[in-house]
């Protein structure tokens, strides 16, 4: 099994804006992807979802609900370009034919749920806003785990 990926990059942490950049180059590479919104989080960042397929089976696969878990964004977005690739390839992936499950399958991929807690953690969130010193905060009661990269909440709102 090839895989194809170039755009989505996997060794480096992923902050929400090189997410979004990537779903931006994606699309753009892949126009029969479907990009929805399921809301905000509490910093105003959009929840995009991804769908792939246009079936009537749906799948929802959801990644970094938890912040020190963002690797899991990395993994499921290089999934809907390795995905996405074989499709307009007309290729296999993971011993499926992409065009037959094209048709079959509708997947939704929300590859980032908690875009304000990975941001603390891998050191995109600046360290003067609100939101920061809040979760510091909250974290000085935990001395044992380690603040932000350890991080495993959500932001909070004010």
């Amino acid at each position: 099994m090839e895989l194809f990926g170039t755009i989505v990059p996997t060794d480096m942490s992923y902050p929400y804006w090189v997410m979004q950049m990537n779903i931006e180059a994606l699309k753009t590479k892949y126009n029969f992807l479907e990009i929805l919104s399921m809301g905000k989080s509490v910093l105003n960042k959009d929840l995009t979802v991804i769908r792939l397929g246009r079936g009537p089976k749906e799948v929802f696969y959801s990644a970094s609900m938890h912040a020190n878990e963002w690797i899991n964004s990395v993994v499921m977005m290089r999934f809907i370009e390795d995905y996405a690739e074989a499709y307009r390839t007309n290729s296999s992936l993971f011993g499926q034919n992409t065009r037959n499950l094209f048709e079959r399958v509708s997947i939704y991929v929300a590859p980032m749920v908690n875009p304000d807690g990975v941001d603390l953690v891998v050191g995109a969130l600046n360290t003067n806003t609100t939101a920061y010193k809040n979760a510091r905060t909250i974290a000085a009661n935990y001395p044992v785990i380690p603040f932000p990269n350890g991080w495993k909440a959500n932001i909070l709102r004010n």
